[in-house]
């Protein structure tokens, strides 16, 4: 059986080896490919091919950023400059890597890996048994937050958030512009912030020192954060004693 492909890869050189390497290889079709991230996601969610070869570094969103809008569990070989240690956080769940510039042979080493996994899937009776190809994303530091919702993709900069809040399995991200849902716990978005500035100041919630204005006592053991825009955020004990480092007071 034939796999169809997808290749999401912003350099043209890039895209032409991975043409040169499939010559003459029968069971893999590429369906598409796109420049950028934004428009791979979308070809991803629309054709749900059965691999992606993906770079990291991308236009617009990068190749982390997509893994977390795609509906679907493809397998990703990563097509990357990114330095090798790097690559080992997300090794798990990623059928491959690999390094540029790499050799035909090793190509078709990462395409063996491909077969062998795309056997295994098809024995399997349910999708939901596939590895979760969205948590790549969970060891890498944010700069971001990109999230999907029935109005399209959203790129939010971290310094226009003011504080998040946890709701069971989902974040609610707030910014002086509205308000977004991820579906994200706060303890794994917590892993990826910058702890300097996006401190975890109770069990719901994780707030932006830059958006504090005041804090004051609540009551015994917690304290209210008065962020802008007159909203108070609670404040435990163990968040107090961290924003008193952080801000030095």
């Amino acid at each position: 059986m034939t796999m169809r492909a997808i290749v999401v890869e912003d350099e043209e050189p890039a895209r032409q080896l991975i043409h040169s390497y499939l010559t003459g290889i029968d069971d893999i079709q590429i369906i598409g490919e796109y420049a950028d991230g934004y428009s791979g996601a979308i070809a991803i969610n629309r054709d749900k091919p059965d691999l992606v070869f993906l770079d990291i570094q991308l236009p617009r969103i990068d190749g982390f950023e997509l893994l977390e809008l795609i509906d679907c569990k493809p397998q990703i070989v990563f097509t990357t400059a990114y330095d090798q240690h790097a690559i080992e956080a997300f090794e798990r769940n990623a059928t491959d890597y690999l390094l540029k510039p790499f050799s035909r042979e090793r190509f078709l080493k990462a395409l063996d890996k491909v077969r062998e996994q795309y056997q295994i899937r098809a024995g399997r009776q349910h999708d939901s048994q596939a590895p979760d190809i969205s948590s790549l994303s969970d060891a890498v530091p944010l700069n971001r937050i990109v999230i999907k919702d029935s109005k399209g993709i959203h790129v939010v900069p971290l310094d226009a958030v003011s504080y998040f809040e946890a709701q069971g399995d989902y974040v609610m991200i707030y910014t002086a512009n509205g308000r977004y849902m991820k579906k994200q716990t706060l303890k794994v978005l917590e892993n990826r912030l910058n702890t300097n500035t996006f401190i975890r100041v109770h069990r719901s919630y994780i707030v932006n020192t830059g958006a504090i204005q005041k804090i004051e006592r609540y009551e015994k053991g917690s304290y209210l954060a008065l962020l802008k825009g007159n909203i108070r955020i609670k404040i435990s004990e163990t968040g107090y004693k961290k924003l008193r480092e952080s801000l030095d007071f």
